[in-house]
């Protein structure tokens, strides 16, 4: 037609800017392989549905783990399998989004198997599209729970054999048991008439996303060239010589007609039914003013790390306390391990005006290293300009960075000095607010009550809270 323009469709980025290397207009996909062709039917619904900007894709790990190279949505990815149950997340918190997961079988029917059975017996209100070309495609072409009988993958040379390897998985079918997914349908990608029948199918599970009809699957019978060893033509051929025999084509359930639009309601949060379950306190009762000085780090993501029983959680908690009666925004993340006492262990601590998006320090403003092994592991990663103070009571080398602050503090030391090992975490968050000017000591003391009970325990971390800021406030002097 004249005046007809081809371009891509405004479902997909107009370049893959997110993709490494200068051909960031063509796509990382082998020869031949199905992938290319469903992202361009969901990219080409996405488009004329009018809901691209409002479409979050959720793609785990194989060949669709660079999904967000090519979708002009908003995307994620995701740990092997667990794409369910991040869209569930995703969907409940953001009910006016369309969200997708959009997943190999290696993934969705092996790691992920109970992840997707349990988001399609809840209903959940996503839209799964599932790849199926029967083998791990990016990981090295192992067998995968949809492999058929007799087929040579690298985990089976002699093909499958069911005696040992189980039979192949029909997931549409096994989904199709539950009661609560309203549209499950299986297509294929061999030749123009299936894809679009694929077309359609893609269309009505993203409209029942937008109508909050609940769950959604289309399984798809994809082309795999360089895992089977053969040629483009020749693989959409062995799709219809031999998967269709196994994985019959068609819709197994279409409930959308019935289906009421299914909204859950974001649960609002009684701030003093929350400390009641969590069996919190009031806090101290004090409103803080935030000090007149700017802190060096006005929003800081703060790291501690150590071993079990040197206070690290708890100098977290204390820190993260603080933030909150200064009015900020504040996460607490802990990481540790079985081990009582000795095992390693760190937390993560952001003090925020804004929204905290993550809560893992990846690239801390300060870290307090409390023994030599946290130092080697976390010096690395903390910002350029940024602070580590390390406990020299314990770590007799020095940090290596020359682009950050240094602050050699005894912490065990100092606690060993007031008669009581167990304050480190108080000494180590006074040598904090004075590196950092966030909190002021008297603010400090003041709320110690509000953290400790008995006069004797507040008593004894006064001091070290003082010791710890005295110490780091003679350094800077």
């Amino acid at each position: 037609m004249k005046g007809a323009v081809l371009r891509k469709p405004g479902g997909f980025n107009d370049i893959y800017k997110h993709k490494p290397g200068a051909d960031k207009d063509r796509t990382h996909y082998c020869p031949g392989c199905g992938h290319g062709i469903l992202h361009k039917l969901i990219a080409e619904a996405l488009e004329d549905l009018e809901i691209t900007d409002r479409t979050i894709v959720i793609s785990p790990v194989g060949c669709s783990v660079f999904a967000y190279y090519y979708f002009n949505t908003g995307n994620l990815q995701v740990p092997h399998g667990r794409a369910p149950a991040v869209a569930t997340s995703v969907s409940r918190a953001n009910p006016g989004s369309v969200v997708i997961s959009y997943q190999g079988d290696g993934d969705l029917a092996a790691i992920g198997g109970n992840h997707i059975l349990q988001a399609a017996n809840r209903g959940e209100n996503i839209t799964v599209f599932f790849v199926n070309n029967a083998i791990y495609g990016m990981t090295g072409g192992q067998m995968a729970p949809t492999t058929l009988e007799g087929m040579k993958t690298t985990t089976t040379p002699y093909g499958r054999n069911p005696a040992t390897d189980g039979y192949p998985m029909k997931v549409a079918e096994m989904l199709n048991s539950l009661y609560a997914p309203t549209f499950i349908a299986r297509t294929s990608l061999h030749d123009i008439a299936n894809i679009r029948k694929t077309r359609a199918a893609v269309r009505k599970a993203l409209q029942y996303n937008m109508e909050k009809k609940g769950f959604s699957i289309v399984e798809v019978l994809s082309m795999c060239p360089s895992n089977w060893k053969l040629g483009a033509v020749e693989s959409q051929n062995w799709i219809r010589d031999h998967m269709l025999e196994v994985y019959p084509l068609g819709t197994l359930r279409d409930r959308g007609a019935e289906v009421a639009p299914r909204v859950r309601p974001r649960p609002e949060l009684d701030p003093a039914r929350v400390r009641e379950t969590l069996g919190l306190g009031e806090g101290s009762g004090v409103k803080l003013e935030r000090p007149k000085e700017t802190p060096v780090y006005p929003n800081p993501s703060v790291r501690i790390a150590g071993f079990g029983g040197q206070g690290v959680l708890s100098a977290g908690v204390v820190l993260a306390n603080l933030g909150l009666e200064y009015g900020y925004n504040v996460s607490w993340l802990p990481s540790y391990g079985p081990e009582m006492r000795g095992g390693t262990a760190n937390c993560s601590v952001k003090i925020q005006d804004g929204t905290i998006g993550d809560t893992e320090a990846t690239k801390p403003h300060v870290l307090i290293a409390l023994n030599r092994p946290s130092m080697e592991k976390f010096e690395p990663i903390v910002a350029s300009g940024g602070t580590l103070i390390y406990n020299s009571t314990l770590i007799d080398v020095t940090p290596s960075r020359k682009d950050i602050r240094v602050l050699a503090v005894p912490i065990t030391g100092l606690a060993d000095e007031l008669g009581n090992t167990k304050v480190q975490s108080m000494v180590a968050a006074g040598a904090f607010a004075a590196a950092t000017g966030l909190f002021a000591l008297d603010d400090i003391i003041r709320l110690l009550p509000s953290l400790y009970s008995g006069e004797a325990i507040v008593k004894l971390n006064e001091k070290a809270v003082k010791a710890g800021f005295d110490f780091v406030r003679g350094i800077k002097s």
